[in-house]
């Protein structure tokens, strides 16, 4: 509809340099530059190198958004960024244009929180989200439990890691296997062609005397490294399929058990999936085992949007116009530990603004070029 909010929205908290543009809840423009295949070098995302991706790829990204959606800056009625959690330096480079951007075109600038704009995206495939909605988010650096009676100013905690988050325990475990970075992906092509009963590796906090919805993979990771050294120690072959195969099994038992035990126990009858784990095929299928089962809907975003991207952020942008949410100011600063709680940044006088209300000083010949 063309009376629906479009908002340009800006992801930069890790290695990807994200840019969507989105009408409402429809997605018109998703485009990414990712410089995961230079950290892969390192065996993981090295901050420096990300921030300077990103400083490299940001304007090339949102042009390529631009023409794709086959809109202008000044057709936008907002602009969203994500302010955190993430990587401080990356996350400063998204806010640093969003800012520039916002000024420029006059248009008013939402810094959002990075998993709420997980959860909101999923509106891009399924539509409007349920109020309340139950997520459960699974990335590299989150594993969360969250109860959203309302996405943009009402996200509740219910439970989350409490060491490693579930996309670092499998980054991890590939790396024990000598299978290279980022992880997620070929364990989860490996286990198709495992057993994922072979080994019986331990289920963390699966106890009745453990929290209820908190997650722990440290020990699950301890465990599947102990055991492949004492192979290679014996001088065993490790049976790379089987291993993958179980430990992937651990991990997404325990995620889909207590997403499972959440629902029934909030009386919510769907659960929606989202982050980069989400895109796992074996996790996937049995969230469905488990909510057909249960009686409870499943929401899963398509794999593309489950990763980092613009259009997540440019979805919970869109909804905050929608409902008249307060918009930021240019003092928006990059929060590196921003708490799911606070579902955006909004100005110092929570009232509606636009960037010039508030800067006066800097001139726009160069940014309106």
């Amino acid at each position: 509809m063309a009376d629906e909010p479009l908002v340009l929205g800006i992801e930069t908290s890790c290695d990807e340099t994200g840019v969507g543009i989105v009408r409402g809840t429809t997605l018109l423009a998703d485009a990414v530059a990712s410089s995961v295949d230079t950290h892969a070098r390192f065996g993981g995302v090295v901050p420096e190198i990300a921030s300077r991706a990103h400083l490299e790829a940001m304007v090339p990204t949102i042009e390529r958004a631009l023409k794709e959606a086959g809109v202008t800056g000044r057709d936008l009625d907002g602009i969203s960024v994500t302010a955190g959690p993430g990587l401080a330096g990356a996350l400063l480079v998204g806010v640093s244009a969003a800012k520039a951007y916002a000024y420029a075109l006059n248009k008013p600038l939402y810094g959002v929180n990075h998993l709420a704009s997980h959860i909101c995206v999923d509106q891009l495939e399924h539509g409007p989200l349920p109020e309340p909605t139950m997520a459960l988010l699974v990335s590299g650096g989150h594993s969360s439990l969250l109860l959203a009676p309302d996405i943009t100013n009402d996200v509740r905690p219910l439970g989350a890691t409490i060491d490693d988050a579930a996309g670092e325990a499998f980054d991890k475990i590939a790396r024990v296997l000598q299978l290279g970075f980022p992880g997620g992906p070929v364990i989860d092509r490996l286990a198709k062609e495992g057993d994922p009963k072979a080994i019986a590796f331990p289920r963390g906090l699966s106890g009745s005397r453990d929290p209820a919805y908190d997650f722990s993979f440290s020990g699950l990771k301890t465990s599947v490294a102990r055991w492949i050294e004492a192979k290679r120690a014996a001088g065993e072959d490790v049976p790379v399929r089987d291993v993958a195969a179980s430990f992937q099994e651990a991990v997404v038992d325990v995620l889909t058990r207590k997403a499972v035990r959440a629902c029934k126990d909030e009386g919510v009858d769907h659960l929606m999936i989202g982050g980069g784990v989400a895109a796992n095929s074996r996790l996937r299928a049995l969230a469905q085992e488990r909510c057909e089962r249960a009686g409870i809907r499943l929401r899963v975003p398509r794999p593309g949007l489950c990763t980092d991207n613009g259009a997540m952020v440019a979805a919970l942008g869109a909804e905050m116009v929608a409902r008249n949410r307060p918009a930021s100011d240019l003092e928006l600063s990059a929060d590196s530990s921003l708490p799911v709680t606070e579902t955006h940044v909004p100005g110092a006088g929570h009232g509606h603004s636009h960037p010039h209300d508030h800067v006066h000083e800097i001139s726009k010949d160069n940014l309106y070029s």
